[in-house]
């Protein structure tokens, strides 16, 4: 579904055009990634009354698959809405390569309330599908880790000094991008309207490495990735501001 451009919130106009006898379920991550913002209570609360309404116009249940590896991963008093709280019909993905930065360890969970319809067959469906696609057990070594890490919390100071200063930086050079409330992102709308050439101008001209916003189906934005040192973003500063006079 095409992304509201001025929030980054769920346009709940648009999600319930597009609902159809045919949809089985409907995938949400929040905290969002590429934008960062974290869906509101308000928001959830308004959707599950849309797939609650058109789950009975329909005959069958419509559910949310709220995919959540960035859950911890959230700024100030930002409030993360458990979303099998608010709509009864929610399975949830969970991975801890985020949360305790392990990114490209892909060891984590689904979670199939008993609260949900028909919770024993889509317990099956999942158990099934592990199977057939060869990932039942993860390696005996990360499972060893999270048995001994499930509890910990990640450290948020760095990612916040990173956020801000982005965000604050950037936005003095006039880019445009919603603040993010959690994940590790930014989601900047670019100065010339054309995504993939604005990055590729930046590797090429800058050794900027940013990711055109086309791969997200939103075209005329970067997603940039602040989950690394604090002096490399500083160091990139200067190439953002000379990227942004190029297109003034």
């Amino acid at each position: 579904m095409p992304a509201d451009k001025e929030q980054f919130q769920i346009d709940l106009t648009k999600v319930e055009s597009l609902i159809t006898e045919n949809t089985q379920a409907i995938i949400i991550n929040s905290p969002n990634n590429p934008s960062g913002v974290v869906y509101t209570e308000e928001t959830l609360k308004a959707l599950a009354d849309i797939l609650t309404k058109k789950g009975e116009e329909y005959g069958h249940p419509i559910y949310i698959i709220a995919d959540e590896p960035y859950r911890e991963l959230v700024y100030g008093d930002v409030k993360v809405t458990f979303i099998p709280t608010v709509y009864k019909n929610t399975i949830v993905c969970y991975s801890w390569s985020k949360s305790l930065s392990l990114p490209g360890e892909r060891i984590g969970y689904v979670c199939v309330p008993d609260q949900c319809d028909h919770a024993k067959e889509i317990y099956d469906g999942v158990s099934g599908a592990a199977r057939a696609n060869g990932h039942v057990c993860a390696p005996t070594l990360m499972q060893m880790v999270i048995e001994r890490c499930v509890g910990e919390m990640p450290d948020l100071k760095a990612y916040d000094e990173n956020r801000t200063l982005l965000y604050d930086e950037l936005t003095k050079m006039g880019y445009k991008c919603a603040k993010p409330d959690g994940a590790f992102y930014l989601f900047v709308e670019v100065p010339n309207g054309d995504g993939m050439a604005f990055c590729q101008k930046a590797k090429e001209d800058h050794n900027l490495l940013v990711v055109p916003g086309e791969g997200f189906d939103c075209p005329g934005y970067m997603r940039l990735s602040y989950c690394v040192s604090n002096a490399m973003i500083k160091r990139s500063l200067p190439a953002f501001q000379k990227m942004y006079e190029a297109y003034k």
